[in-house]
């Protein structure tokens, strides 16, 4: 029990005093995971918008897939991009390997199919008439998507708020493609693992902390958009 309380005690004192490893870690963390979230956000939304408005063979078949990869472990993730991008892979020529940029490419594949299948699933709860009485008026496919999307906007907030939870969190990806390097690939969750396996749970505790505020920010932030699209 009181190396709980110690433990506890020393690391908010790191948070309050922001110990300079306790914030490069976060940094990195934090700069890897809104790159993804970004990157993807656009190809999701995209991918969303193209299957909510058309019909086509295989339609279902593609969000049947889109759901499964939902839950695909990120291991898989990280081993299949690996293969690409190590010295021996078709990638390779561009060292990608163990950088934020192999991290970046990984966490962009795993929140793809999250951002897309949450844009389908906002969408679809829109009424049909917003997007009839856009054309009907004259709109073209850009300027009717843009009246979807204002109406869906708090759904699709909340797939990209989602997409960004996932990636923070996660540790595979960023452990088999970054390398937990000191300074340059380091993020809070493979920190967290190499400081417990080395016994030090001090800092690894603090970045818990830091962890557990920000994942509670953004299912705060996602129940709130959540809750707007049920208005």
């Amino acid at each position: 029990m009181d190396l709980f309380i110690d433990s506890i005690i020393s690391a908010l004192n790191l948070v309050m005093t922001l110990d300079a490893e306790l914030v490069s870690i976060v940094g990195v963390s934090l700069k890897v995971s809104s790159v993804s979230t970004i990157l993807a956000g656009f190809v999701g939304i995209t991918a969303g918008f193209f299957i909510a408005f058309n019909t086509f063979p295989g339609k279902r078949f593609v969000i049947t897939v889109l759901n499964t990869l939902l839950a695909l472990p990120t291991v898989v993730i990280g081993l299949f991009v690996y293969t690409f991008i190590s010295r021996r892979g078709i990638f390779g020529i561009f060292d990608l390997l163990y950088t934020q940029n192999a991290i970046i490419i990984g966490q962009v594949i795993l929140i793809i199919p999250v951002v897309t299948i949450f844009t389908v699933v906002a969408i679809s709860r829109i009424d049909e008439r917003y997007r009839k009485t856009a054309m009907t008026l004259g709109a073209n496919r850009l300027q009717t998507a843009y009246v979807v999307f204002r109406e869906a906007r708090f759904g699709i907030i909340s797939a990209i708020i989602a997409a960004f939870g996932r990636v923070i969190s996660e540790v595979g990806i960023s452990m088999m493609l970054g390398g937990n390097i000191k300074g340059f690939t380091r993020t809070m969750t493979t920190a967290m693992a190499l400081e417990y396996d080395k016994g030090s749970f001090v800092l690894a505790v603090a970045l818990g902390l830091v962890l557990l505020g920000l994942s509670f920010g953004m299912n705060l932030l996602f129940h709130f958009f959540q809750g707007r699209t049920r208005v």
